[in-house]
């Protein structure tokens, strides 16, 4: 990859990492559901209008709105207004890659491979090392329902990754490529209606337009970075990447999420994890790499102990 493209690459991770704090900024004046459903409705419109529906059945755009839409930031959203921390749910969302290697062997009956199957017990350690609550001297507390509703985001991000795959596979046997801005612009126009049907049982009309009608900067800002930035831009840019390089060196630059989002989580929110926590979010790093490497990661951290 020459620099520009690292440059852009790096950008992305950045906004990604940061997309988890924008979604704590947004979440204190806009209730979850309702603010899940402003960021869909603004990355459709005017999208549509603009970006060609992909070359693939409804049913996929279908799926893969309600699995990533409803399903993880559904989840996502709402889990983080009743307590996940920013940084750290961007650390165990990353869980999703063990879930996709899971489904995929179940669904599409791809092997298991032993250095998959080794970080996945270690990322599992380090879920395990993050669900301890801390608490003591100001560190973050978890509420259990908010950490197990991550972890479902999380595998729900990983049934959109399967509905990826057989869209993909679709669009081959029909001699065509899939474009996947265009899967994301077009699949928005799924979650809105079953997400303010939520929105709708946890809060009322009234709390839902007062919401609405009393929009201040901060949630503004937040409902446009959802939207654009960490969607149509994050996205747009990052399959042109996939497009001109391999997915191979560039798939792997999308482990400094958690880092970019543990460190705007702490510059800009004041998070404070404890030592348990640091280190189950560092196991769950190498538990991915370990995934993806094998173990080179284990080996070099040995030799820079010694």
């Amino acid at each position: 990859m020459n620099r520009k493209d690292i440059g852009l690459a790096l950008l992305v991770v950045t906004v990604w990492g940061a997309n988890f704090t924008v979604i704590k900024l947004g979440l204190a004046g806009v209730p979850s559901m309702l603010l899940a459903v402003l960021r869909y409705v603004l990355t459709a419109f005017p999208a549509v209008f603009f970006v060609k529906r992909p070359a693939i059945e409804w049913r996929y755009c279908i799926a893969y709105g309600l699995a990533v839409g409803v399903g993880q930031f559904g989840c996502l959203f709402y889990a983080m207004d009743i307590g996940m921390p920013a940084g750290i749910a961007s650390v165990v969302l990353q869980s999703q890659a063990f879930f996709t290697i899971l489904f995929a062997a179940v669904l599409l009956k791809e092997p298991l491979k032993v250095r998959q199957l080794i970080g996945l017990v270690v990322a599992s350690l380090g879920l395990y090392l993050i669900g301890t609550n801390g608490g003591a001297n100001g560190t973050l507390s978890i509420p259990l329902g908010a950490f197990l509703l991550s972890l479902l985001a999380a595998a729900c991000w990983s049934g959109s990754n399967i509905v990826i795959r057989y869209a993909v596979n679709h669009a081959a046997s029909r001699g065509e490529k899939l474009d996947m801005l265009s899967l994301v612009v077009w699949s928005s126009l799924v979650p809105p209606i079953p997400l303010m049907i939520l929105a709708l049982m946890f809060d009322t009309p009234e709390t839902l337009l007062h919401a609405i009608t009393n929009l201040n900067g901060v949630s503004i800002f937040a409902v446009f970075y959802l939207a654009f930035f960490a969607t149509l831009v994050g996205y747009g840019t990052w399959s042109g990447l996939i497009a001109k390089y391999s997915a191979g060196r560039v798939a792997p630059l999308s482990l400094l999420v958690p880092v970019t989002g543990l460190i705007t989580a702490r510059l800009v929110l004041g998070e404070q994890l404890s030592s348990l926590q640091w280190a189950g979010g560092l196991v769950i790093v190498l538990g991915i790499l370990i995934s993806n490497f094998g173990l080179a990661p284990m080996k070099f951290l040995l030799k820079a102990k010694d």
